[in-house]
């Protein structure tokens, strides 16, 4: 068995960006069923920020040191017994719910693997499957149909732009509730843009003028009282998913679909061909360095970013 040195992102107590640094690690060669990939873009989420903190340490605590990290693209470096659907040399895409995909390489197995296709280049792959398939799955929670009319709260944010554009190819009038300064990319996208308000009966004063006619279905992706929101605005609890707030949709009997309740290999393959095929486009904000990872941090924490933030571990 071989060793290949390479490096990873670690931190060893929950904290601020400032417990990340980057470390030495060694990567073996992969056992039976498993892939070990040399990592060329790892997109980074809001979850992770969360669990470094502390806020899911009683239900998924953390283990340190902790690595971060689901998401990856990159090149098949090596295979392990039994693995026939992909080679050394292979431009793969995928994940890892071993919290290790920020580093120079991940070990995962086959089945978290996918040929990347042509047309879908490497940063898009590497963030596509946390965002992607949260995406996915909201989508398919409030059950859109043709003519209908959906809210989405955070529509210009990693998730939300894939999530109205998923809307859109099912024939959906999406209303996005963003940034003022996010409104161009919103109609670009086909959405009917709408401003956050100072407070929660303005933003609904804005979704009312923005929409005379029904609402069917509210996406929540950003928590803060939208299920509420949704509510009254008519909208059938079974007709509204958040992804982050739990609370509210406990309290008003609403989804709580995620990334855990996708179809996992299925929505990323979809969701790539889509990309490949030039039918869903998902913008990558920035890119860093792995030693820019509390950069990369500090720059996602603010809650600002239009699109997504990817590490470049090779760089």
């Amino acid at each position: 068995m071989s060793t290949r040195e390479g490096r990873a992102v670690r931190y060893d107590r929950y904290g601020g960006v400032d417990e990340l640094y980057v470390t030495g690690v060694g990567f073996d060669d992969p056992g039976p069923g498993r892939v070990l990939v040399e990592v060329h873009a790892a997109g980074i989420n809001p979850g992770e920020t969360a669990l470094r903190e502390g806020v899911f340490a009683e239900s998924w605590p953390s283990t340190f040191p902790s690595g971060q990290g689901s998401d990856w693209a990159g090149v098949v470096a090596a295979v392990g017994e039994g693995v026939t659907d992909v080679e050394p040399g292979d431009d793969v895409f995928g994940w890892t719910d071993d919290r290790a995909s920020q580093a120079t390489h991940v070990d995962v197995p086959a089945e978290q693997v996918l040929r990347r296709p042509a047309g879908l280049d490497v940063a898009t792959a590497g963030a596509l499957y946390i965002a992607g398939t949260a995406a996915a799955a909201s989508v398919a929670s409030v059950d859109p149909q043709p003519g209908e009319t959906v809210v989405v709260a955070g529509a210009a944010g990693g998730v939300g732009q894939i999530a109205v554009q998923l809307l859109t190819l099912r024939d959906v009038e999406v209303v996005g509730i963003a940034s003022e300064r996010n409104h161009d990319r919103l109609r670009e996208l086909a959405v009917t843009p709408v401003a956050y308000g100072s407070s929660p009966e303005e933003t609904l004063a804005n979704l009312r003028a923005a929409t005379p006619d029904r609402v069917h279905a509210v996406v929540d992706l950003v928590g803060g009282g939208y299920v509420a929101l949704a509510r009254e605005l008519g909208v059938a609890p079974e007709r509204i998913n958040t992804i982050i707030d739990f609370e509210g949709a406990q309290a008003h009997g609403a989804a709580s679909w995620g990334t855990a309740d996708s179809e996992g290999r299925d929505d990323l393959a979809a969701l790539g061909a889509l990309v490949a095929d030039g039918a869903l486009q998902v913008a990558i904000a920035a890119g860093y360095p792995l030693d820019g990872v509390r950069e990369a941090y500090t720059e996602l924490e603010k809650r600002h970013t239009a699109g997504k933030i990817v590490l470049l571990p090779q760089e």
